[in-house]
């Protein structure tokens, strides 16, 4: 069996093949970001999809007013529709995460995911950015995420790789290391 993220990457491969194609992969990432974006935003919308009393006909007809207000592009409508039609609108988040994954990679960048207890100054992400692109070798994507509950400092994720400089790591070391002498 398919797990989920599985399937969500193999829309995403899939899409990417038909943006690659059309030139229309910087395109596609930002609207499928945008609609996973409202996906997870509005719950009317999510309800209008999973409610299994609500036809097909409908579900178009609702993706096909998102869709012109957003302008997207036919590859991606035809994508929306299908997965409307196989009922699989809930992977969307997947999809959007999994292809922006997918292109950055075809495009030699890298993404990393900054959490911090407060925003971070632009000129400190640029500095990053820089010291993570000489350390990867590639251009690095930051995405930047608030956790009130790291106290403070800073956790930074490349792939599978965590470099954790947060203060709540920093004290539950400590409180383990005086627990254990």
């Amino acid at each position: 069996m398919t797990t989920l993220a599985g399937l969500g990457r193999r829309y995403a491969k899939a899409l990417l093949e038909l943006a690659i194609e059309r030139g229309e992969v910087d395109r596609i990432q930002r609207d499928l970001a945008t609609l996973a974006a409202a996906w997870k935003d509005q719950r009317e919308l999510r309800a209008a999809f999973e409610n299994p009393k609500i036809g097909p006909d409908v579900r178009r007809r609702v993706l096909d007013a998102i869709i012109q207000r957003l302008g997207a592009s036919t590859t991606l409508k035809n994508t929306l529709f299908l997965l409307s039609d196989r009922r699989r609108m809930r992977h969307l988040p997947d999809i959007a995460s999994a292809f922006a994954q997918l292109s950055e990679e075809r495009a030699g960048r890298v993404r990393a995911e900054v959490v911090s207890a407060t925003p971070l100054s632009d000129a400190y992400c640029a500095e990053l950015q820089k010291v993570l692109s000489q350390v990867t070798g590639k251009e690095v994507v930051l995405h930047r995420r608030e956790d009130p509950s790291l106290i403070a400092g800073v956790v930074t994720r490349i792939g599978d790789q965590v470099f954790d400089g947060s203060l709540r790591t920093r004290l539950e070391e400590l409180k383990d290391e005086m627990l254990h002498r």
